[in-house]
């Protein structure tokens, strides 16, 4: 219905830009995941421990300088907001959406408690996946099994591979999908 009732603006040109932008953010994702499982195969540094000099403001955290740093607040505000999505799009916790003007307490106090729990585990999540080295001068960094070699290549491996088929698999069906619309062949 929202997309019948959508302007053609919208739908030539808004949508597209923003599965663009989607799959570009994505693959920007992945991308620095890749090179940071190379660094972790490389160099011992790369791991995500905690910062032993606090030079904050005096280095930058990003090979890229201001660009990278903002390419990283862009991709941590992307993997927050994908997680969530993703959080109340799986089965189990689909009953916990809000609905409007009839949302029980119990359902509100588990969605904050489920929040809290995603946005604790972000910095972690972005420090783990090499996105970021900031470590929002808490002790995130201190986790014993952050120095676990086995435990972060593993991580690291697992988000850029399901995240690969995820976007190959949704990408080339789509595709695939609208070639055989196009074409005709789906009669």
């Amino acid at each position: 219905e929202l997309r019948h009732r959508a302007s053609p603006w919208q739908r030539n040109l808004g949508y597209p830009l923003a599965m663009l932008g989607l799959l570009a953010l994505t693959g920007i994702s992945v991308l620095i995941v890749c090179f940071h499982v190379l660094e972790l195969l490389l160099d011992d540094a790369a791991m995500p421990r905690g910062m032993q000099d606090m030079s904050l403001g005096q280095v930058s955290f990003s090979i890229f300088g201001s660009f990278g740093a903002a390419l990283q607040v862009v991709l941590i505000f992307y993997l927050m907001v994908s997680s969530v999505v993703g959080f109340y799009s799986s089965p189990l916790f689909t009953r916990l959406l809000p609905e409007r003007q009839d949302t029980p307490l119990t359902k509100i106090i588990g969605n904050c408690v489920s929040l809290l729990v995603l946005s604790s585990a972000l910095p972690v999540f972005s420090r783990t996946l090499g996105i970021t080295r900031f470590d929002l001068l808490g002790d995130f960094g201190r986790f014993n099994w952050l120095g676990n070699f086995y435990i972060v290549f593993l991580y690291n491996m697992g988000f850029a591979g399901l995240t690969t088929l995820c976007l190959v698999k949704k990408v080339s069906w789509a595709v695939q999908a609208e070639l055989i619309r196009a074409f005709g062949e789906d009669r």
